[in-house]
């Protein structure tokens, strides 16, 4: 006796027209359930931007207060010096040596409310101009020729090297120019007379580096914490914008600031901007 254990064709096909329909079926319904899943991320993205947005729109105001209040206060005592010198200037019977010194101290009392009033738009602004391809050894012989004259008053020597080959960088020129004098400024005025500051460019790979190196005081590593702080400064006189503007300008160059420094052993600043086609975006902005 012969026993038949085949599937009847007819009970095979109606199993595998059932299997399909009930794929069919649930690709369907995880197809609508990824599509609503989409939508869904749509609008959390969406509303997590319109959150950011606004949390970055009351930090902005509530820096603006900060600024509004510190400010008034760097700003009161170099005007009310400036006016005194004024005051001085108006004597009839001043001699011309006093009136020509008067003259010069209300001219950088005057000079400094500039910068700082500058600082003030450079660091509120929180944007950077348009951007171009410049050479990064044309950018540090301009930056060389803008603090030369400040170092010759503070006799202070300067020494500019470049290594390796020049690059092409894509950014905001001035802005960067900005940011390479307020470190150099910082320099100089963290040095002794006769003693040295050291400005370098290197150039090589994704990345260039502009190097800034003081002999002065150096900074504790408390104060160092701080540093990038907006209106946190070590000195008696500054607006305390300088290195956040350097920080702002390196962030908005998808680079970054290191500091090395130590109490008794000067700072070094070095300002890392990437070059067109470093592989993270700075060619494409």
């Amino acid at each position: 006796m012969t026993t038949d254990n085949s599937i009847p064709p007819a009970t095979g096909d109606h199993e595998l027209r059932e299997a399909f329909q009930l794929f069919s079926a649930t690709s369907e319904r995880l197809t609508e359930a990824y599509e609503e899943l989409q939508g869904q991320v749509a609008r959390l993205s969406a509303e997590l931007a319109a959150a950011n947005g606004e949390l970055a729109r009351r930090e902005r105001l509530s820096i603006l207060g900060e600024v509004a209040a510190k400010l008034a206060h760097q700003l009161r005592t170099p005007l009310a010096t400036a006016l005194l010198y004024v005051g001085h200037l108006a004597r009839p019977n001043l001699n011309e040596t006093d009136r020509l010194r008067f003259a010069d101290r209300t001219l950088a009392r005057l000079h400094y409310l500039e910068r700082l009033i500058q600082d003030l738009l450079t660091f509120v602004k929180g944007q950077q101009g348009r951007r171009n391809r410049f050479s990064a050894h044309d950018l540090s012989d301009e930056v060389w020729q803008a603090i030369e004259p400040q170092a010759a008053v503070h006799e202070v020597r300067l020494e500019l090297n470049k290594v390796g080959p020049d690059a092409i960088l894509l950014g905001d020129r001035q802005a960067l120019q900005g940011a390479l004098i307020n470190l150099l400024e910082n320099a100089v005025q963290a040095s002794h007379a006769g003693g040295r500051v050291a400005f370098s460019v290197t150039a090589g790979g994704a990345f260039v580096a502009f190097k800034v190196t003081d002999e002065g005081a150096g900074i504790t590593e408390a104060d160092r914490q701080r540093l990038f702080e907006p209106f946190f400064t070590t000195r008696g006189e500054g607006s305390g914008l300088g290195l956040a503007i350097v920080k702002q300008t390196a962030d908005a160059h998808r680079g970054w600031v290191e500091v090395q420094t130590a109490p008794g052993q000067g700072s070094t600043f070095t300002l890392y901007i990437p070059t067109p086609g470093a592989g993270n975006g700075g060619a494409n902005d």
